[in-house]
Parts: structure tokens; sequence; C-alpha cells
């Protein structure tokens, strides 16, 4: 497996695999045509034990007994309160919220991680960032209120579901910050695999005991094609592969929050895909809300290089001058 430690590019790279990850899966979701609750279980069922077969490819990953021999409670614990009531929060809010909303309100964690990473790891907020965040979450409203993704929106606004998919964002977020050290103890690859897994099971068990569907693996060969083919693509890909990458890509980062701030790219994605595969047309307010979110972000990755820029030209200014020669 290659290090993304050694490399802020590529860990860079695999942060924004996992956001295009992120940004289909409203879309896949929709498409399974299951209830909420029901297409988690598929999702981190099938989904979980697609990174567990990817952990066991790799030797140096294989080991996934150590980490829950050593950190059993507390992988259990992330699995539970990062995976399985945040994803199940996620899925369940697109019965009662519109695509647009979720997609909206879930692009808050960048946000939730600033504001975690800041109490957990003490890690400062700048005014700086608390602007570009708040702007890059302008820029989405903006962006998301105009109706483009209305073709997929079932129902009719409600805050019950504004309040699950809230839920599900600072959960998210709260899984993001937790796993960081125990990425970079055993791997991320395997801490991803184990806690996705746990998460999986947790989900089966949560919706069987308050929803009564205890989903049946074997009820995948009774589905239409289309569902099992959306199933097949949110646990694959949408879990298994993005789940992988926005983690590993966020643990090797020196700066976590910064490289969470690419989640706002999100929408920017959406909006594409909603035109490559919907055929929708987007405004004129929707193309400068685009602009103006990938150019905040864009400044945010940037921000030390153009801080130290800046200091290198006002350092060069007050230097005093050689006088001409004579």
């Amino acid at each position: 497996m290659p290090n993304w430690h050694r490399s802020t590019a590529i860990a860079y790279a695999a942060v924004l695999l996992g956001v295009f990850g992120h940004a289909s899966s409203e879309f896949v979701a929709v498409l399974t045509a299951l209830p909420g609750p029901e297409a988690a279980v598929w999702r981190f069922g099938l989904g979980g034990l697609g990174l567990v077969v990817l952990a066991l490819c790799f030797p140096a990953s294989r080991d996934l007994l150590t980490p829950l021999r050593r950190d059993g409670r507390r992988l259990s614990a992330i699995a539970f309160l990062g995976v399985t009531l945040p994803y199940i929060a996620f899925h369940w809010s697109l019965d009662f919220a519109t695509v647009p909303q979720v997609a909206t309100l879930i692009t808050g964690i960048p946000i939730f991680v600033a504001l975690l990473a800041a109490t957990v790891d003490r890690e400062r907020v700048s005014r700086a960032r608390m602007a570009t965040g708040a702007l890059a979450m302008a820029g989405v409203a903006a962006l998301l209120t105009d109706g483009y993704l209305a073709e997929l929106a079932g129902a009719r606004h409600n805050l019950f579901g504004v309040l699950l998919v809230t839920v599900s964002a600072a959960g998210a977020a709260a899984y993001v910050v937790a796993i960081r050290p125990l990425a970079l103890a055993y791997g991320a690859l395997r801490v991803t695999a184990i806690t996705m897994a746990l998460g999986g099971i947790g989900a089966w068990l949560a919706v069987g005991a308050f929803w009564g569907r205890w989903v049946d693996p074997a009820a995948i060969a009774v589905l239409p094609r289309a569902s099992v083919a959306a199933i097949l693509a949110m646990a694959l890909f949408n879990t298994t592969i993005t789940q992988f990458v926005w983690i590993g890509g966020l643990a090797a980062l020196p700066d976590m929050t910064r490289g969470a701030y690419l989640f706002f790219l999100k929408p920017v994605i959406a909006a594409a895909l909603a035109v490559a595969f919907l055929g929708t047309s987007l405004s004129a307010l929707q193309i400068a809300a685009a602009v103006f979110i990938c150019s905040t972000v864009l400044v945010e990755i940037a921000w030390p290089r153009l801080t130290r820029f800046a200091r290198g030209r006002a350092s060069g200014r007050s230097r005093p001058q050689a006088p001409p020669p004579r």
C-alpha cells in the first residue's frame, strides 16, 4: 500500500476521491428505492464486508485481531456512535427531508470537524478559517436552494428530517476526529474496516430491534435489478472505497481540519452529476456559487503558502534598500 504520509498531495487526492464518493451517495440511496434505515443496513453490511476483504488483500493490514484486543471497546464505541447511529440517521433523513436539504446540511461536516478538533485536540481555529468556512457554507446554501435536485426530492420539507441529518453530520465529524489516533497507530485501512464492519452489524441489530426489519442477505436475490445495482454501488463505491480514501487521506494530512474543507466541494460535484445524469441545467446563480465555493476551498487549502508569500513580501519591503551605484 502507498504511504500517504509521505506525500501531502496524495493525501489530498485521496480525500478528494472520498468527497466524490460522498457526493453521489444521496443519488444512489434514492435509487435503491428502499426505506432509509434498511438502506443503511445494506450499505454498511456489504460495505463493511468489502473493507474487511480489502484489508485482507494487504499484508500490513491483515491482522484485524490485534486492534480489537488492544482497543476493542474504543473501536466498538466509535463504530456505534460514529457509524451506526449517524448513517441510520442520514438514510432515514431521506425519508423525510428533500435531497437538497440533506446535501446542504451534511456539508456542514467540516464545521463540526473544526469545532471538535479544537475541543479534543486543542487545535486552534483561526479567524481566517472561520471566515472561509462561513463563506463556503453561504455558497453551498446559494447553490442548493435553487432546486437543481428537485427531480429527486420525494418528500416535503420536514423538521424531523433536518434534525436527523444534523445529527448525522455531527456524528460523522466525531468519527473522523476520534478515529485519527487509531488510524495513525494501526493504519487507516485496518481501523476503517473494523469500525465499518462493526457499524454494519450495529445497524442490522438497531434496525431489527427498533423497526422490526431484520434484513435477510438472501433477499437481495428477489429485489429488482435496479435496486440491487444501486445497493452494490452504494456499498462498494460509496462505502468501501469512499470511506477508506476519505479516512485514510484525512489521517495522513498534517492538518486534518484543512483537509476536511474539501468536503465543501460535495454539492459542486453533486451539481455536476445532476447535469451529467439528470440532464439538468444550472442557473447563473448556481454556476457563480460553484465557482465561489471552489475558490473558497482553494484559499483555505493554499492558506499556509499565501501567508508565507505575504510575509516574504512584507519583510522584503521593510528591509532597507541599498543605495544605487554611482
